[in-house]
């Protein structure tokens, strides 16, 4: 039998066609440190805006999910004439009693010519930076001009990314935090006013968003809920409702969205996951390419009520692998992984096995 904690014989150590580049999550963490998470964010939005100014471009479809006791596990694929990438992603909301994230997630990045990944990396992380990315993006287009007050209902895992990620981007620096845990709402004052925010923790949502240009709404149960309700909400607010993301969970009342201007990623998988499942299927929304391509009008007045009914799209998962192919060659944040068979002979996989008992 080989010993497998020695190093293969020479004539049989993996070729360059075997190897993938993977970002762990180690490797992860050193490079937004090194980058910092707002200049890691705002490059990354580049990227998203780049290939949403290209949707056409793309196939599209809804995630694929299986929902689970507890949760829901998703595959997010699409593909460019070059680029195949996919996300695997799960969303279990009682995990962190078990000591468990309530989402992990990794992903692959490959090449249509071929099918080799080039590609492979850890997406916990990387999925809080792109959410977060493309939350201040689209906040560019619709959020009051000058806006510089954030309430943040829900202050859990995504909380920092997303303040983080308005601040790059937007310019906000004053936060209204609010969460049913308290202790929640402690960690997020804490990590945040060490970031150089000014925080005001609240003691309901009501209080949070007095006086917030930007309401952003991300909870973690999978249910109907009513997170905001109509009084809440005035004229001229932008709401950042990321929380709704699957059948069933949803965070605002019905009657915010009959007066709002709702903007979305991609209404087929919208209507299924988002705010929007509580309305009629014909129910008329924009969609967010179609602005960042001057194709429809974002934002119009001072006065108008905008949502980004955000449930996360494959093609931002994309842009974010895109992002990372390109930061992490020729560095070493990135470690060669010997993922795949590559026989002398193509097609004599079985000889490269037998070959394999030295």
């Amino acid at each position: 039998m080989m010993d497998m904690t020695k190093p293969a014989p020479a004539h049989l150590a993996p070729s360059e066609l075997a190897y993938v580049p993977f970002v762990s999550v180690h490797n992860m963490m050193r490079l937004v440190n090194a980058m910092g998470a707002e200049t890691f964010m705002a490059e990354l939005a580049a990227y998203i805006e780049a290939d949403f100014k290209r949707w056409p471009e793309f196939d599209k479809s809804p995630r694929v999910a299986s929902h689970v006791p507890g949760g829901v596990i998703e595959l997010m694929p699409t593909a460019d004439a070059e680029l195949y990438g996919f996300k695997y992603v799960n969303g279990h909301p009682k995990n962190t009693k078990t000591g468990h994230q309530t989402v992990t997630a990794f992903g692959v990045l490959s090449e249509v010519s071929n099918g080799y990944p080039v590609l492979l990396t850890e997406m916990t992380l990387l999925t809080a930076l792109r959410t977060a990315a493309t939350s201040a993006l689209v906040a560019k287009y619709l959020a009051p001009k000058g806006a510089e007050v954030m309430a943040m209902i829900g202050n859990g895992a995504q909380c920092e990314f997303q303040a983080l990620g308005f601040r790059a981007l937007t310019g906000i620096t004053r936060l209204r935090l609010y969460d049913i845990d308290p202790k929640a709402t402690e960690k997020a004052r804490r990590n945040l006013e060490g970031q150089g925010f000014q925080i005001t923790a609240c003691k309901s949502g009501q209080e949070a968003v007095e006086g917030a240009q930007v309401i952003t709404t991300c909870t973690a149960d999978k249910q109907y809920a009513t997170i905001l309700t109509d009084n809440m909400v005035g004229a001229g607010q932008h709401i950042n409702a990321i929380g709704g993301d699957c059948p069933g969970k949803t965070e605002l009342h019905r009657d915010i969205l009959s007066r709002a201007e709702i903007f979305v990623e991609y209404p087929e998988q919208t209507r299924i996951e988002g705010e929007i499942q509580q309305l009629a299927k014909d129910h008329p929304v924009t969609e967010l390419w179609q602005v960042m391509r001057g194709e429809a009008p974002g934002r119009i007045d001072d006065k108008q009520l905008t949502l980004f009914d955000s449930v996360g799209f494959a093609i931002e998962d994309f842009s974010a692998l895109r992002f990372l192919r390109d930061k992490v060659a020729g560095t070493d944040y990135a470690e060669p992984l010997d993922m795949l068979a590559d026989p002398d002979d193509p097609r004599d996989l079985f000889g490269m096995v037998t070959r394999a008992r030295g």
